[in-house]
């Protein structure tokens, strides 16, 4: 038997790792839950069969028994899924946005004292956690820097949460503020973007896009553009695969996918 895994949510991200889930050999779609769910059962996407469906998380995994959840739902859901995962002996995945620090210290510690596994990542893509990194090594050497972010329609919060967090690790790394240069007059309010630790971020939401961020370094007379583009939810796949495994083999919490590549 391979690693079984419960998929939280059955939305568009949610197929796209039960799909991914069906493909790996050496992985299982042990269920899948969801708020919302109005079954009790629901298809496989390679058309194997059919995996329990249902909304009540501790029954749900009572009757599953996985090893693993993995969550890209909300920021209100993944705490509820959260304990009743960890109080089952249950790792976690989890790629929600918009988490709290007072959840994330919890999830520590609850980590640490069941000595479970458990990665949260505002980004799986393979590219844009080398984006990530890539940015924050250039921000030593620049001044000032800007990130456009862009997402489909649909995307609920904004900024995302990969371009905060692209924002704080490369302030992380800044021996000084970065200088942003001040608008005389702003003529529409808010044109000039979000302020994050000194970087400004402009977020882009229309039909068409899936997930894609630029990072603009500006010095003296030079830019340097670092750009990363999802052109597919199967994107993540990898990281999220990635991430099962390393969660099965390491008890605690992980922050970032970066530390999955061996990244410091």
């Amino acid at each position: 038997m391979g690693i079984r895994v419960l998929v939280s949510g059955s939305g568009k991200m949610g197929r796209e790792v039960l799909a991914a889930v069906c493909l790996a050999d050496d992985l299982e779609p042990a269920g899948v839950v969801d708020l919302f769910a109005k079954a009790d059962a629901i298809a496989l996407p390679d058309g194997s069969g059919a995996v329990p469906f249902g909304s009540d998380v501790t029954v749900l995994i009572e009757q599953t028994r996985p090893d693993v959840a993995v969550d890209f739902s909300n920021a209100e859901w993944t705490p509820r899924l959260a304990d009743a995962a960890l109080a089952a002996g249950v790792r976690l995945v989890i790629g929600t946005t918009g988490l709290t620090d007072a959840f994330l210290k919890n999830l520590e510690e609850e980590c640490s004292r069941r000595n479970l596994g458990a990665v949260v990542a505002p980004n799986f893509a393979l590219g844009a956690v080398l984006m990530q990194h890539i940015s924050a090594l250039a921000a030593r050497y620049y001044e000032s820097a800007e990130i456009i972010e862009l997402h489909h329609g649909g995307k609920a919060d904004a900024p995302s949460g990969t371009s905060i967090a692209t924002a704080k690790a490369m302030a992380a790394g800044h021996e000084k503020p970065f200088l942003r240069p001040p608008t005389q007059k702003e003529t529409v309010a808010g044109t000039r973007g979000a302020d994050v630790d000194g970087i400004t971020i402009h977020s882009v939401r229309l039909p068409g896009l899936v997930a894609h961020q630029e990072v603009i370094l500006g010095g003296t007379g030079e830019t340097l553009r670092i750009r990363h583009d999802s052109l597919g939810r199967d994107s993540y796949m990898p990281g999220v695969i990635m991430a099962i495994h390393h969660v099965m083999e390491h008890p605690g919490l992980v922050i970032g996918a970066g530390q999955l590549l061996g990244l410091k």
